[in-house]
């Protein structure tokens, strides 16, 4: 009876022993996929029903730090702060031409740094950056929103509501009233015409500038065809 016992003690050991499942690690294992760190182990499986078989367990932490890490890279490209910056640094880019047009209009360093075309192609530069982060795949739609392909004015608002499409236009404001400025700077210089007062409503009141350059030139020409006639 005891003898019995015991083996059967015994047989209840050896049948545990023989369905444990060992796992044991072997080594970890770092790898990159498309620029994203993935760290995972390797482990070895084995026992008497399912042999030996290897399995590979992922770094879920890991892979989500990282991730997450790409994700911020990525973001920073279109962020409100990224904007913001483009804002800033386009309005402080050409206030320096404006100055040197209001303040010296005949001097020479105004006149070739006025001359220049530095200034158009880094905002052109610029817009072309910020265009390329607000673009999306329904900016047509929302440009072109009629059935004769025209603008209207809830699309067109719809689109500013982007603040990176809010800074590409701001840019491009920019860079067509340094322009047009820089004509009326260089009709005044060729007719001897009064520009300060033109060139600085071209600063935030372009079409205005532009009115009242053609409205001072209008004056003066017949003030000087009066003075002829006269003599």
């Amino acid at each position: 009876m005891a003898f019995s016992s015991c083996l059967c003690h015994h047989q209840s050991a050896l049948k545990v022993k023989l369905f444990t499942k060992p796992t044991f690690t072997l080594k970890a294992m770092n790898s990159e996929l498309y620029g994203v760190h993935i760290g995972y182990k390797v482990t070895s499986d084995w026992s008497f029903k399912g042999g030996s078989r290897a399995i590979v367990v992922p770094s879920p932490r890991r892979f989500n730090l990282h991730r997450k890490s790409l994700w911020l890279h990525a973001s920073w490209f279109t962020s409100p702060q990224l904007a913001g910056d483009a804002f800033t640094l386009g309005t402080a880019a050409v206030l320096p031409f404006y100055t040197l047009m209001v303040a010296a209009p005949r001097a020479e360093l105004t006149k070739k740094c006025m001359g220049s075309s530095i200034p158009y192609v880094v905002l052109g530069v610029l817009y072309s950056y910020l265009l390329y982060l607000s673009w999306t795949p329904d900016t047509v739609r929302l440009m072109f929103a009629s059935k004769y392909w025209l603008p209207e004015l809830p699309g067109i608002a719809k689109m500013f509501s982007n603040e990176m499409t809010l800074a590409s236009a701001w840019i491009h404001l920019l860079a067509v009233d340094l322009f047009a400025a820089r004509q009326v700077y260089e009709d005044g210089l060729e007719n001897e015409i009064e520009t300060r007062h033109s060139v600085s409503l071209c600063l935030l009141f372009c079409p205005i500038g532009i009115l009242i350059h053609a409205i001072t030139k209008a004056f003066i020409n017949m003030s000087r065809d009066s003075k002829n006639d006269i003599h």
